[in-house]
């Protein structure tokens, strides 16, 4: 899952990013209103969630909230905000936020927040993932094959569930960047050729073509 946060505090944008991708999210920043519209009404789908301060500079949250909803884009926006009346909240979710949570927040309030956004119908997403003999939760985070645990690190469980939400698809080198790092990441970097071998190592057995390579394309998972 990769998140958008929308936060012009600096310290707390970064420790929200920080703590989200310790939890195996991917997460992008930006400061102000101006800057998220821009990212949003032409890359929307390229995010799952929106965290979004109220308080931006340039356009404020409310407003960049309306933007969307009237632009039809219907991606999940958590609100953050230092106001708490109830006049605030009401505000808020008339513009078309999803959620509201009221700074100072404990970050596992947060994630639960998320989690439950990311559940509704709206997304589109299942929890549990089956493809042949693999099967991943995305609420447990745990991955199984033939019933047997199979221990993965957080970006290796990443490229694992973006493939199997797209079975039979080749997905790019850039697809899968886009999903699971953020976009600081050098895109000439090996690292990826590395997790894709450590899954393949981890979850194939015998002859079975699991993460075939599409040679100067990228990657598919066959179901």
């Amino acid at each position: 899952m990769k998140i958008l946060v929308v936060e012009d505090q600096e310290k707390l944008a970064k420790s929200i990013k920080e703590g989200l991708e310790q939890h195996g999210y991917a997460a992008d920043i930006t400061h102000d209103g101006k800057k998220a519209l821009s990212i949003l009404e032409y890359g929307y789908y390229n995010f799952d969630l929106v965290i979004l301060d109220v308080m931006l500079p340039q356009v404020d949250g409310i407003a960049v909230c309306s933007t969307l909803r009237s632009k039809n884009i219907m991606i999940p926006i958590l609100m953050l905000t230092a106001k708490d009346t109830l006049e605030n909240k009401i505000e808020g979710l008339d513009a078309g936020a999803d959620d509201y949570l009221i700074k100072p927040f404990a970050f596992e309030e947060l994630l639960a927040r998320i989690r439950a956004l990311l559940r509704r119908p709206h997304t589109a997403l299942h929890q549990e993932l089956v493809v042949n003999d693999i099967v991943l939760n995305a609420t447990t985070r745990k991955v199984t094959k033939r019933g047997i645990e199979v221990p993965l690190t957080v970006k290796e469980f990443a490229i694992l569930e973006y493939c199997m939400r797209n079975p039979n698809q080749v997905l790019t080198r850039d697809q899968i960047i886009s999903h699971v790092w953020d976009h600081t990441f050098d895109a000439f970097s090996n690292v990826i050729d590395v997790h894709i071998k450590n899954l393949r190592k981890k979850l194939q057995n015998n002859n079975e073509t699991l993460l075939e390579t599409i040679h100067g394309v990228g990657y598919k998972l066959t179901a």
